[in-house]
């Protein structure tokens, strides 16, 4: 089942995130992960405050996005972000398609 992880990114150092962004999607490959959603405009439909940079990155299951996280490819992207940006992640386990 597939899983989904949203991410959303208060951006202090714009310069380095830019490093970030370089970083990231090599890191994604060996676990299957792919962005859906990666930086565009967002808006606020409902509830309090202002979106900053929002990434929707799809996995094929809970477990790769964990491998994923957990993994040495991604982990000095991730020390670099977690420097530069105040970030909020969740993960969130897809649904089957639903019978017609």
């Amino acid at each position: 089942m597939p899983a989904y992880l949203l991410v959303e990114v208060e951006i202090h150092d714009a310069a380095q995130y830019e490093n970030y962004k370089k970083m990231t999607p090599g890191s994604l490959v060996p676990f299957g992960g792919r962005f859906i959603v990666r930086g565009g405009a967002a808006e606020t439909l409902e509830g309090d405050g202002r979106p900053g940079r929002i990434v929707v990155v799809e996995f094929p299951s809970m477990g790769k996005a964990r491998a994923w996280w957990n993994s040495p490819e991604y982990e000095p992207a991730k020390k670099l972000r977690q420097r530069i940006a105040t970030t909020r992640m969740l993960l969130v386990e897809g649904s089957s398609p639903v019978p017609a």
